[in-house]
């Protein structure tokens, strides 16, 4: 490799996407183009770096199949910052395995850390945690560890353990202040701002307080815990998820919110099937949907009816409690994801909330005519995004999947 391919990756390895250029914008052999790429992925210019990196793939002689399996995995990154999450992991996982076949560790340990992070985005944490579990990061460079802390971080984040998030956060800001990255600092940064902002409400016995993730993380203890960003029922070990059931999740949390006294027919007909004028087949349908409640949650609460309504007593807990996002929205789940200041596709979207195309669509028609989120873009290339705002929902918290038509 000759010295004008080595400076421009030394460049970009600091951080320097114009130094690299200077270098290698003139020339259109295979690490140039891939150097090239990279490049422009690090000046936000995703279209131009993907065509480079395709172009330098199918450049490079298939002797060289270390060098296609790096091209994969920058076009792999570039795919999840600009949230293209139909992009093929399958390809992603081949590239890894050529990687960590042919001894490049550090490129197979970042690729891992990009196929987690993705799985972390869609929900399959399980997945995640045991690709991370076969890397030890301790040898990594300082940007391939970065990579690697922010994905454990964002798996203890959503498996509220708060003191596992702040180590990896810990080790990853270490590690973006050894790589010296002013963009890898700012991520960390960002991303490291769940610690410390309310991710939930406490909503017990009339009153409401914000929450921080480890005082979330706390409400597990001694609680029965009605949650309203994931739509399950929680005592200790004990979850019960009502998350495709969401007559019945109205149905707990009203009578959780009025805990320890009963819920009246009329709130709980207008929470669950939002009657206005209550008849006798709304309250025959609630009868019948109060007992499918009871036998849900029979391990942990009882349902009585009373002369006003219907109470909850738990069996074993000392309080009641609901768990609410900060902010309630009737399309929030998207909100939720659209708050992390990325560019999203609704396609990209439906695969995150498990949702149909049809579904995220018309909340984003919804929501745009409320000028909550705008479009960028036309057709195929047409992304949806809004400012970050104070208070809602982090994506770390987000709600069950969305019902699908």
């Amino acid at each position: 490799m000759d010295s004008l391919i080595n400076a421009a990756g030394r460049a970009l390895a600091a951080g320097d996407p114009l130094g690299a250029l200077k270098r290698v914008a003139l020339r259109d052999d295979a690490p140039a183009l891939a150097l090239r790429g990279i490049a422009m992925a690090q000046l936000g210019d995703f279209a131009k770096a993907k065509a480079l990196l395709k172009d330098a793939a199918r450049a490079f002689s298939p002797r060289e199949a270390v060098a296609r399996a790096r091209c994969i995995v920058a076009e792999a990154e570039i795919a999840l910052v600009s949230r293209d999450l139909g992009w093929p992991e399958r390809a992603l996982r081949a590239a890894r395995a050529t990687l960590q076949s042919h001894g490049d560790r550090l490129n197979a340990a970042y690729a891992g850390s990009l196929e987690a992070r993705r799985l972390i985005l869609i929900g399959r944490l399980d997945e995640a945690e045991r690709l991370l579990a076969d890397f030890d990061p301790t040898p990594l460079p300082p940007v391939a560890r970065v990579a690697h802390e922010l994905a454990a971080a964002g798996i203890a984040v959503r498996r509220l353990r708060t003191k596992a998030a702040r180590s990896a956060f810990g080790r990853a800001s270490l590690a973006a202040y050894q790589a010296n990255i002013p963009a890898l600092k700012a991520e960390v940064e960002a991303a490291s701002l769940v610690l410390n902002t309310p991710v939930g409400r406490l909503i017990a016995r009339g009153t409401e307080k914000e929450l921080l993730l480890d005082e979330v993380e706390a409400l597990s203890s001694g609680a029965l815990v009605i949650d309203a960003c994931r739509h399950v029922v929680r005592e200790g070990g004990s979850v019960v998820s009502l998350a495709t059931r969401p007559v019945l999740f109205a149905l707990a949390r009203t009578l959780a919110e009025a805990w320890p006294a009963d819920a009246s027919r009329e709130m709980l007909l207008k929470r669950a099937f939002r009657a206005k004028h209550a008849d006798e087949s709304h309250r025959a349908r609630l009868r019948v949907e109060m007992g499918r409640l009871r036998a849900e949650l029979a391990e942990l609460v009882e349902i009585n009816a009373t002369a006003g309504g219907f109470a909850l007593t738990p069996l074993n807990a000392a309080e009641v409690v609901v768990l609410a996002p900060p902010v309630e929205d009737e399309h929030g789940a998207v909100l939720a994801f659209l708050t992390d200041g990325e560019a999203w596709s609704s396609s990209a979207l439906a695969i995150a909330l498990g949702a149909s195309a049809r579904t995220v669509q018309r909340a984003l028609e919804q929501l745009s005519a409320e000028h909550k989120v705008q479009a960028v873009g036309r057709g195929r290339a047409r992304r949806w995004m809004m400012p970050p705002v104070t208070g809602f929902p982090t994506v770390l918290l987000l709600p069950g999947p969305l019902p699908s038509d």
